[in-house]
Parts: structure tokens; sequence; C-alpha cells
């Protein structure tokens, strides 16, 4: 253990190094353009009447970020802005070559690749870190969302959240144009400021071309923060005063459970309420929250020892979440995982709703450079399934430094409320207190992160600590990165996420990327990539090691295709049975096992009507073989109607006396948008493994902003024999006021 602790201390202090020290950059050649200050009312109408715009210089010039990055879009956008002491006014024309737009759907939020859309992005702070999203496409279906974590990563591109803002879209031969009225209220700024940073991407369908205002190089996020230019405001913005919102709800629910022979009919009441304090914080209030109109989870197929983390898509959660979840590892030991709260096991280790009694959530700006998040729920106690009342606190703070980079401190604390017979010592309570520095240059080259965590937990052992980090080189031709991570034996976080226990973990990559001239090919790279897990209470003895050396191809069609080759090694300590068949003999624990495979995955043209991806692998698996295939089809009846249909096959073949097994998921999924306010999704899904057939059927009627009406069909039965388990009707009914 002593060897351990020195090497750490050693790995921290040249990390640690590198990151502060790459925290100074310079920063390429900036963009700006000026907002102008009016006193006369815009009318949303999708056209420029009002003679102001005439008197307003756009911002222009964008630049290809695909299929190259190095010269201007071929077909021009000009955004345009005013403001008065309530709104933001943007006036947006998107050049095209005809009207041949792609529009999926006409649902909120849609997602942007493969169809036409101009977004918008507003750094507010100008800290290059967290940035207001807005959106729209040539049907005037609008998207809104927060971008935290510099725009690194898809993990801080959050859909989920939502606010008040009106626009109108209007077609014409060669062009169509957008108009917004954002008001002040939406965004969190500080008062009295004259900058905004800001950028703007487009995806034209037509001419196959993304473009953005401030130039992105490929191997960059088209959202990335790092890359914007300035919106200057011609006078200071005011104090802007958001609206107290209070969101009442109102719940109807008809369920019978065919396995225990229970029907129930509840009614339930419950809300939210938004206040905000300031220009730059605001305080979440919960009573008896309900999440059952939160989009059922896809299922996926676990051949791991180890639990699957699935992304958080309930809007209590959503604002300022990153504030909260961006510490540690993701993947591997996360100290805060909001998916812990309102969910636990029942005596047979089934997953189960743990009724929430109440919350609040304070988060935002203290001031420029320095953010504040407050969480605290109460959960509630569940006798017969022996679940104590839980109270659930998290607090975080941020501090940014140099241009974009900050370091952060969280403490976590799960205690129990009220003392039974049934609660354990060591299940008292858990708290975790850490600190984590977050590295971001100017311009992005340079992105890394090195933490370190601690628990408490009643009658724990001394390993309770976990640390790592990362330091990540990404140019335009060349990527690497070099990760560690260390989670003690000891170490626990009860509303985190933490893989496994006892592992020091490298996590080397190397990608080189090439762009041919003249050729049907956009990108191509080649990567090598490996991870090795070494156990420091058995003297490091390596348990795991996983080498992938891929090749993947980006074709100027925007298809694009894969060849990985994957060699691993996996010390078992217990029994396992990767088919889960039951009373099968499992492989024997105390054993490791070598084996590679070979795997193929193809992407098609997301802007045909039909497009699909598909992957298969096969090769060796623990001491057999496994033989996989997974598909996604999707068809496109714009803008309508969608269907998609998702499917991973799995065989598995290991030698007698262990069992083989044919393994299915399979996902049918229909969406009708009637509307831009009438939507009706129905996701069908059968896993084998679960031995589940599952129905959710949705009807979501947004019958004014923010404010909905739904109606939910959940259906599941046994498949092996085929039988009822369980069917729910829920009418749920909530009101978006605002004070």
């Amino acid at each position: 253990m002593g060897i351990l602790v020195c090497f750490i201390k050693k790995y921290n202090i040249i990390i640690l190094a590198f990151l502060i020290l790459s925290g100074f950059n310079i920063h390429a050649q900036n963009k700006e353009f000026h907002v102008k200050y009016i006193d006369e009312e815009i009318k949303i109408d999708g056209f420029f009447n009002e003679k102001i715009w005439n008197n307003v210089l756009p911002a222009k010039d964008f630049w290809q970020h695909f299929p190259a990055d190095s010269v201007q879009s071929e077909t021009q956008t000009e955004i345009k802005m005013l403001y008065d002491k309530k709104y933001l006014y943007v006036g947006i024309k998107v050049f095209s070559e005809g009207k041949d737009y792609i529009v999926p759907s006409l649902r909120r939020d849609f997602r942007a690749r493969g169809n036409d859309n101009i977004s918008l992005m507003f750094d507010t702070f100008n800290d290059g870190s967290n940035a207001f999203f807005f959106g729209t496409n040539p049907y005037g279906v609008e998207r809104e969302a927060l971008i935290s974590g510099g725009g690194s990563g898809t993990n801080g591109f959050t859909t989920s959240w939502d606010t008040k803002w009106e626009s109108k879209t209007k077609i014409f031969d060669s062009f169509y144009i957008s108009e917004m009225k954002i008001p002040f209220s939406s965004f969190k700024f500080k008062e009295g400021e004259i900058k905004w940073r800001f950028n703007s991407y487009r995806f034209d369908t037509q001419n196959n071309e993304w473009s953005t205002w401030m130039p992105i190089p490929q191997n960059q996020l088209i959202f990335n923060l790092a890359f914007m230019g300035d919106m200057i405001f011609e006078k200071p913005l005011g104090k802007s005063k958001t609206p107290i919102a209070i969101i009442p709800y109102a719940k109807a629910v008809f369920s019978n459970d065919f396995e225990n022979n229970i029907n129930e009919n509840n009614f339930e009441l419950g809300g939210d309420a938004k206040i905000p304090i300031g220009n730059s914080m605001n305080l979440d209030l919960t009573i008896n929250p309900d999440f059952s109109q939160v989009e059922v989870d896809a299922q996926v197929v676990n051949l791991t020892r180890f639990e699957i983390s699935l992304p958080e898509k309930r809007q209590f959660f959503i604002d300022n979440s990153d504030l909260f979840a961006d510490f540690g590892n993701r993947n591997a030991a996360n100290p805060f995982f909001s998916r812990r709260i309102g969910i636990a096991s029942d005596l047979d280790g089934n997953t189960i709703e743990n009724q929430i009694y109440a919350g609040l959530r304070l988060s935002g700006k203290l001031n420029n450079n320095l953010r504040l998040g407050v969480l605290n729920i109460q959960t509630a106690e569940d006798k017969e399934n022996e679940i104590p009342s839980n109270n659930n606190t998290v607090i975080a703070v941020q501090q940014k430094l140099f241009s974009r980079s900050n370091i952060g401190f969280i403490f976590v604390n799960r205690q129990v409320t009220n003392d039974r017979d049934f609660v354990l010592e060591e299940e008292k309570y858990n708290r975790v207190v850490g600190l984590d520095y977050n590295l971001a240059t100017e311009d992005n080259k340079w992105i890394g992160k090195y933490y370190l965590h601690k628990s408490f937990t009643p009658e724990s052992g001394n390993s309770d600590f976990s640390s790592g980090g990362f330091l990540e080189y990404n140019s335009r031709s060349f990527k690497t990165r070099m990760g560690t991570t260390y989670v003690g034996e000891d170490f626990k976080s009860d509303l985190g996420y933490i893989r496994r226990t006892d592992i020091f973990r490298i996590d080397p990559r190397v990608e080189v990327l090439f762009y041919p001239d003249d050729s049907k090919i956009n990108t191509n790279t080649f990567s090598l990539k490996g991870s090795s897990i070494w156990s420091p209470e058995l003297n490091f003895m390596n348990t795991d090691y996983v080498i992938d050396l891929e090749w993947n191809v980006k074709l100027q069609n925007q298809t694009s295709f894969e060849i990985a080759l994957n060699t691993r090694y996996t010390y078992l300590f217990d029994d396992f049975d990767p088919t889960g068949t039951e009373e099968g003999i499992p492989l024997p624990g105390e054993t490791g096992y070598n084996y590679s495979k070979i795997d193929f995955s193809y992407n098609s043209d997301l802007r045909k009507p039909f497009s699909f991806s598909a992957r298969v692998d096969a090769g060796q698996f623990f001491n057999g073989h496994k033989y996989s295939f997974t598909s996604d089809f999707r068809l496109r009846i714009q803008p309508y109607f969608t269907a998609s249909i998702r499917t991973n096959y799995n065989y598995i073949e290991l030698p007698q006396p262990h069992p083989s097994a044919s393994i299915w998921l399979i996902g049918p999924k229909f969406e009708f948008t009637f509307t831009k306010n009438l939507f009706w999704s129905t996701f069908v899904q059968y896993s084998s493994q679960l031995e589940n057939l599952g129905i959710n059927s949705r009807l979501q009627w947004r019958f004014k902003p923010l404010s909905d009406l739904f109606i939910v069909y959940n259906d599941n039965y046994f498949s092996t024999p085929f039988a009822p388990r369980n069917r729910a009707l829920i009418i749920k009914f909530s009101y978006w006021i605002n004070i």
C-alpha cells in the first residue's frame, strides 16, 4: 500500500503541474458584431418588416466545419440582433440552394444531425465553460439546451432544459428567415455587462455542409465553447427580473400488478417552483415530484459483471447539472449521480421507486468566476422493503482559473433520518468530500482533470480514497491522452456511480487523423487505445487489460465505417455466468482469461429518408466465443412520422459444462408529431435477458408554453412463459404559472 501512496503522490505532482501550466494559452483572432438598443416593438412574424433591421450590421462570413474547415461556407448565413429592456431580438437569414429541406419531425428539442437547422450559443459570463443554446429549423420547430464543460463532450449538451421564448420562421425561394424573441429572464448574466461571447452553427443538408460563424477545426465538436466571438451591446444590460415560476401538477394512476394480484387507483398532487435570486442564481423547489412523463430508458444488454450508468432525464436535476455531476471520473468513480435519488432496491434486489417527499436546489453564479450549487432532498421510508428515510445533500463550489479552467469542491452526504432495527451501523450515513481541477485552454488543444476524493462511512477501512486524472492534447491531425484512476477498496459513495473498487487503472490513447485531398473520403482516423487495471490490495496483481486498434473512415457524403481489432484479459475473482442462464454452471472464479475479437461498424447518411447503422463483431469470449449483431434502422416520413427499430443479438458459445445462449434485445419505436404541440410516441422493448416485453406509449399535448397534458400507458409481460406482469395508465396535467 505504501508503494501505491508514493506513486499517486508522484503522479499527482506531475499531472497537476502539467494541468496548471497548460492553463495559460493565447487564443486565435476574434470576431465581433454589435447589438443595437431599441425602444420600438418588434413583431415576430418571419419578415424583416421593421426598418430598424436595415440599420443593423449582421454577423456574417460563416466558415465551413464540414466537409472542410479552412474555407468559407458556400451557402452563407446572416444574423442580426436588437434588444430592449426585456427582450433580445434575433433575425436570421439562412441562404440555401432551394426549398428541399429535411425536417424529420415537428417535435421540440430535435437532434441537429440529419436535418436543416440554425443554432445560437450565448456565453453570458464570458467564461468559455457554460452557455445558453437556442435553435430552430426551416419549419420553425424550436429547441433549447444548456451547454457545460466547455462543450468538450456530448455529456455537456443538455436538451432537457426548458424556458419560454418565441420564434417564427418563413421559407422563401433561396433562403428562410427566422425571427426570435428571447426574454432576458431566460438567461443568467451580470447586471451592467456590455459583452457576451457568441457563436452560431448551421446544418445545410442540400449543400451537404456544416458551418459556423467563428471557425472551428474539424477535430473539435461544433458546439465547443473555446471558439466564440463577441456580441457587443450598445448600452450596458440592466437587471433582468426573472419571474417566479410555479408549476403544479395533478396525476391519476390506474395500475394492475398481475404478479402480486394488486389493483391500485391513485390520485396525486405536487409541483415545482423556480425562484430567481438576483440575475445569476436560481432556487428550485419540489414537493412530491413526479417523473412519470419522462421518456422510458432504452434497455441495454449487459454482459459484464458491473452496473450500467444511464443518463438523467428528470427536469428537476437538469439546470446547472454539471456543477453537481462533473466531479471525479464519470465512468468509474463519480461521487454524485442524481439517478440514485428516488430509486432503491427491494428485499429481492429489484429496482423500485423510492418516493421523494421534497427537495430544493440552489445553483448559479455568485459572481463572474464563482459558482455555487446546493441540493437537499428528503426521501420516504419503506418499511416493507426495509428502506429507511434518507436526507440527501450535495454542496458544490466551482472557482474559475485562468481562461477556461476551474477548481471545484464537492461535499456529498446521505444520512438516515430515522433509526430502525433493519438499518445496519455501516448504512447509517455515507459522506464524500472532494477537490477537482479541470483544465481547458483557450484553444482547447489541452484539456484535463485532476481529482482527489475521500469517503466517510461507519466502520470503514483506511483505503477510502479515490484519485485520478487525465491530460489530453488535441490538434487537427494528432490526438493523445493519458489518464489514470485509483479507487480504494473502502471508497464508497451511496449517491455516486462507482463501477468497482480496489483498482489502479491507466488509459493511454493515441489518434492520428488524415484529410485526403480530392477524395470521397473526408477523414481517416487511426487510433490505438489501451486500458490496464491492477489491484493494489493484491500486490498490484494485473486483473484486466484491453488493447484496441481502430481504423475509422468518414466519407464526404456523411457515411462512415470502422474496423477494430480488440484483445483483452480478464481475471475473474468470483464465479460468473455471462449468459445469465438460470441454474447454469458459471465460469470458475480465480481464473484469468485471454480473448480477442474483430468488429466492423457502418453508419449511413442520416439525410436519406431511410438510414441505418450496424455493427458486427466476432471472436473469442472468455474461454468460448461470441458473435454479435447490433443495428438501428430508421424511417422518416417528414415531418409527421418517424420509425426506428433497434436490434441487439448476441450468441455466446461456451464449452461444456457451461451454458451457451442467444440473447435478444429488440426495440421498435414510433413517433407521430401531428403539430408542434401534439406528439405521440410508442416504444416497445423485448429483452430475452430480462425475460420482459415492455410497451410505453405516451401522448403529449403542450397546450401552452411549458404546460402539458400527458397520457402514458405502460404494459409489461413475462416473455417465458408469456403472461401479463404489470400495467398502468397515467394521466398527468402540469401548468406553468409565472408570478
